[in-house]
């Protein structure tokens, strides 16, 4: 019990010293946020992060109420905006959020009032939807697209599910009323389809969505003849350019620089979000506490070694139980500190990993490209870099391998599974309902359906836009290796080969373990052999409760997510990698670079 209280007096100690004992700063109000200045001489380049979405409500979590800001504070910082002086240019980053149509148009709306004043917008995405492409459309001056991105923008449709078959074969009864003809809240109970009068009001409905989400973009664009292109999508981001539907390809930091550069600024305003570049929060107590436990190395010169182990994903989505994994968004945190920290003299990436969203892979990738271009960047193949693991592999300055490791799998992956049949045998019809009649426009809007198998169009264009990815991961390979894309081919086409092999195919430099690649990134940082050694992500249980962990906050939400599978499941690391890897076709995603199958060594 004694301990508790030094520990606690010790907190309470350093927090009077690194804060004044002025007490808790409040959180920062919508005012407070929109009343921000502009850099230090009152000029600079805005930016909105939209990578979360602008949610309606943030419900409280355990940890108080989340950073994000809601749309209204959106809407508040858009209209401060107006009237802001010093503003140079904005920048929107959409990340792949999903924003709905509403809050989209009223957003696109917002900024094209302030492009019309004469602000330059710049928008980029990772992923860009039917809303996201509304809102691009309407309100950017420039619309900017990740490489290995797409426009998904199909046609506009409703899906409605009826399941009065099924509640009969269970003898529930159904006591429902209504109160006029088109109404139709009791029919998915009581019919196995729409009535007339309900679908008469749905596809009414759905042509008036429609065609203000058209109207929106054509304007927006004003080019007409998009209107033809929108509901054919995907697209990949070469044909999205070819065809208009955005102006540049390049990764957000790219984005950026461009628009601090017409701005003619340094400085970056985060005025909405909590991503990237936000306003940082202080981490004086957990410097503090660091230097008092030994944790971390300061100034002094060092190699970094940070762990990349399991499936990519984009977020952590919890499924079947699995762990994190490697995360576009926790790992790019890293390597951008690791790249702006001047005593990180080298990084080592051990990477263990199947593969998994293509996406992510190609975001992760950039960061290592950036990374590499400022101080050595060393690979350490553990037990596999496959697809996506190779993917992130490649852009390692050299790249080591166990000759039992495995390494390769280049190619990519996708498709959905659609249940609708399997549904039918228990009862649950699922119809869509389109808002353009034209058969092909009409499947293609309900493409990531889970109840309706693709038409041949639109396994066409699916088969069109992996093609995209792959030739892109080609691309991503030859630049890593410093090889031409007709020396990468060969081994390509989702081929795995040992470590051996591996090397002489040239996909890795030198056979090795994690020592060896120790040794060579003290060499190759002109660094003493003893020198220190920092494993990003070792730290003590006290500084991560007290705020050395950012993401305190989204693990808790996300151990919350987790879903109970049997012992045997969990319990055989590589079958739960393999189910990892394929875990983000669940959450939505279309492409994966993963290995298609579990590979089991023993």
């Amino acid at each position: 019990m004694r301990s508790r209280w030094v520990a606690a007096i010790l907190v309470g100690a350093v927090a009077c010293t690194a804060g004044g004992c002025e007490g808790r700063p409040r959180r920062a109000s919508a005012e407070d946020v929109s009343s921000r200045s502009i850099g230090m001489d009152g000029a600079g380049l805005v930016e909105l992060d939209l990578s979360r979405g602008d949610p309606e409500l943030i419900p409280s979590t355990l940890l108080g109420p989340a950073r994000q800001g809601t749309h209204v504070d959106l809407v508040r910082t858009l209209r401060s905006l107006r009237t802001a002086e010093g503003t140079k240019g904005i920048l929107v980053r959409l990340g792949t959020s999903s924003i709905g149509f509403a809050r989209a148009h009223e957003i696109g709306r917002l900024l094209g009032e302030l492009r019309a004043k004469g602000q330059k917008v710049d928008c980029h995405a990772d992923d860009y939807n039917n809303g996201t492409l509304l809102l691009a459309s309407l309100g950017c001056s420039k619309v900017w697209l990740s490489p290995a991105g797409s426009v998904d923008s199909v046609g506009v449709a409703a899906q409605l599910v009826f399941g009065n078959k099924l509640l009969t074969k269970l003898h529930v009864d159904v006591d429902f009323l209504q109160v006029g003809k088109y109404k139709g809240a009791q029919e998915p109970f009581t019919r196995d389809g729409p009535s007339p009068e309900a679908r008469e009001s749905l596809e009414q409905a759905l042509h008036g969505i429609r065609g203000a989400w058209l109207d929106g973009i054509t304007k927006g664009k004003g080019k007409q003849e998009v209107a033809e292109l929108v509901e054919d999508g995907p697209y990949s981001a070469e044909e999205a350019k070819a065809k208009g539907l955005i102006d540049e390809i390049a990764y957000a930091d790219d984005a950026r620089d461009v628009a601090k550069k017409q701005a003619g600024v340094d400085q970056v305003s985060v005025r909405f979000g909590s991503g990237e570049g936000a306003p940082p929060v202080s981490r004086g107590i957990v410097e503090i506490l660091r230097a008092i436990s030994g944790s971390g190395h300061g100034g002094t010169p060092h190699v970094s070694v940070v762990r990349a182990v399991g499936a990519i994903s984009m977020t952590s989505s919890g499924v079947f139980g699995q762990s994190d994994g490697i995360t576009e968004r926790d790992l790019s945190k890293v390597l951008l500190r690791l790249t702006k920290d001047e005593s990180t003299k080298a990084v080592v990436l051990r990477i263990d990993s199947p593969g998994g969203s293509a996406l992510a892979s190609d975001l992760i990738w950039k960061k290592l490209m950036k990374l590499r271009a400022a101080k050595p960047l060393v690979v350490s193949v553990g037990g596999m870099a496959a697809s996506g693991g190779y993917y992130l592999s490649c852009a390692g300055t050299k790249i080591l391998a166990e000759p039992t490791a495995i390494v390769g799998s280049i190619g990519v992956v996708g498709g959905k599974l659609a249940v609708g049949k399997s549904l039918e045998e228990i009862g649950v019809h699922a119809e869509t309902i389109a808002a353009n009649p034209d058969p092909i426009k009409a499947a293609r809007a309900a493409w990531m359906s889970p109840f309706t198998p693709w038409d041949d169009p639109t396994r066409q264009r699916m088969l069109s836009s992996m093609t995209a990815i792959y030739d892109l991961f080609l691309k991503r390979i030859a630049e890593g290796r410093g090889q031409p894309v007709e020396k990468i081919a060969p081994s390509a086409e989702g081929r795995i080969f040992g470590g051996v092999e591996a090397k002489e195919r040239g996909l890795v430099d030198e056979l090795g373990g994690l020592d060896d690649a120790l040794k060579l990134a003290l060499d190759l940082a002109k660094l003493p052999a003893d020198a220190p050694i920092d494993v990003v992500g070792d730290s003590s249980g006290l500084i991560e409760l007290i705020g050395g962990n950012d993401d305190a906050e989204s693990a808790l939400a996300r151990s919350a997510e987790r879903v109970l599978v049997p012992e045997w499941l969990t319990g055989t690391p590589e079958l739960g990698a393999f189910i990892g890897s394929a875990a983000p076709l669940v959450t939505g995603e279309k492409t994966l670079a993963a290995l298609p199958f579990a590979l089991l060594l023993r």
